[in-house]
């Protein structure tokens, strides 16, 4: 999921977000205040896994208080 957020993360937020337990991975390519967020979870459709990753994002409020979700996809493995 590519989000946009108001304010910039501090790179500790970042590392932070990879060490969870549910191998979600939160990183920012070059462009600033634009970020991807991938994870994988179990879900039985598509949209059950994209709740789980914008639900990750409400649940994590002290890494990302205001974003704003451009892009969404998911795959089935």
């Amino acid at each position: 999921m590519w989000f946009t957020s108001e304010r910039p993360m501090p790179i500790r937020a970042l590392k932070a977000v990879r060490r969870h337990g549910r191998h979600f991975a939160l990183d920012q390519p070059s462009t600033p205040l634009v970020y991807l967020l991938s994870g994988q979870a179990r879900a039985a459709t598509g949209t059950e896994a994209i709740a789980g990753l914008i639900g990750f994002l409400l649940a994590n409020r002290h890494v990302v208080d205001t974003f704003t979700v451009t892009e969404v996809r998911a795959v089935s493995s």
